[in-house]
């Protein structure tokens, strides 16, 4: 498996078949100004969106016929084992900014969740629905999102996996009023910034035990 942050919340994974799933793919031009990563035009065999807001749902622009999931429920798609998790955007239930739907991925052994605009720590429910994990991609920014504080509890609820990947924040790309990634760093003994936008996570490099990789974006 490789895993390859795209930007923003939208990740490419490729499974050792060469199948990809792409995660929240962001529509750039809705938000010009404030959202200034490429454009993503990919062509996946399978795209999971946590909610329907434009930088999360943008897939007018992808190529070829992918699979799109949406919502909760389990899926085996080209090699793709994918469990849907409902959860909130907001703090309060969903009644500010709706659902959001958690994404748990395996493939090749390694399992990943893609938290998306999670706004909440998460219920014990919820947490045996994700289950054991090995790598989780966390929303980092507040706002819209659990912010650096909440973001390190819903780590330590979910075990925590062995590899981090902070995503959703403020960088020299994207210009929403949430917070960069700093604040969730503070304080963490084991921080990876290896300057490239791939992760490769076999086995040998999820042991050691817990650690943040933070990746530069692709685009």
């Amino acid at each position: 498996m490789k895993i390859e942050w795209i930007g923003h919340s939208c990740f490419l994974i490729t499974g050792d078949s060469g199948a990809t799933l792409l995660t929240d793919p962001y529509d750039a031009e809705a938000y010009q100004g404030t959202l200034l990563y490429r454009q993503v035009d990919l062509s996946p065999d399978v795209v999971t969106i946590s909610h329907a807001h434009a930088d999360h749902a943008g897939v007018r622009h992808l190529g070829g016929a992918p699979r799109i999931l949406d919502s909760t429920g389990e899926y085996d798609i080209d090699g793709f084992n994918i469990r849907g998790v409902a959860t909130f955007h907001d703090s309060s239930q969903g009644s500010q900014r709706g659902s959001n739907t958690v994404f748990v991925v395996r493939a090749d052994g390694v399992t990943v969740a893609h938290l998306g605009d999670l706004g909440h720590e998460l219920s014990s429910r919820q947490v045996d629905e994700i289950g054991p994990l090995d790598i989780v991609l966390l929303p980092v920014g507040g706002v819209f999102t659990i912010d650096a504080a909440r973001a390190t509890r819903v780590w330590q609820q979910l075990g925590p996996p062995a590899v981090a990947i902070p995503m959703h924040f403020r960088n020299d790309k994207c210009h929403f009023s949430i917070e960069g990634v700093s604040a969730f760093l503070e304080g963490k003994s084991r921080v990876e910034t290896p300057g490239v936008s791939e992760l490769e996570p076999v086995k040998e490099n999820l042991s050691g035990g817990p650690k943040i990789v933070v990746l530069d974006p692709a685009y």
